[in-house]
């Protein structure tokens, strides 16, 4: 009999990842240097053989683009740690991306707020 899930096995394995590479961050890989770095977002491919891994940062100490490259740079780390938690055939390689949703969220409610002024 076959079960019914939820959501797809992609979407449940991003969240496995993004949940463990949370935790990788705050007891294995000290990134503080660069900021206070969250994980806001992982899409997997669906062979689940590649991931991108969406961040935000606060309190940022370096351009976001050096802080890209550094995450990338350390991707190698991350995926050797992700492979002691995670159960599956392949560990996804990782590429880390900047998360700039906020950013357009901000645009869109200060245009937002402008025409409810102008109201």
């Amino acid at each position: 009999m076959k079960t019914i899930r939820p959501y797809k096995r992609t979407d449940r394995v991003a969240n496995e990842i993004k949940g463990i590479l949370g935790n990788i961050h705050t007891h294995q890989v000290d990134l503080s240097y660069l900021g206070f770095i969250t994980f806001s977002k992982v899409t997997v491919s669906p062979d689940l053989k590649n991931a991108k891994v969406f961040f935000t940062v606060l309190n940022e100490k370096q351009p976001l683009n050096i802080l890209e490259i550094e995450l990338n740079r350390k991707s190698k780390i991350f995926r050797k740690h992700l492979a002691d938690f995670l159960d599956i055939k392949y560990i996804p390689k990782l590429k880390f991306f900047y998360d700039d949703t906020l950013l357009h969220e901000q645009k869109i409610n200060k245009l937002l707020s402008k025409i409810n002024d102008k109201d």
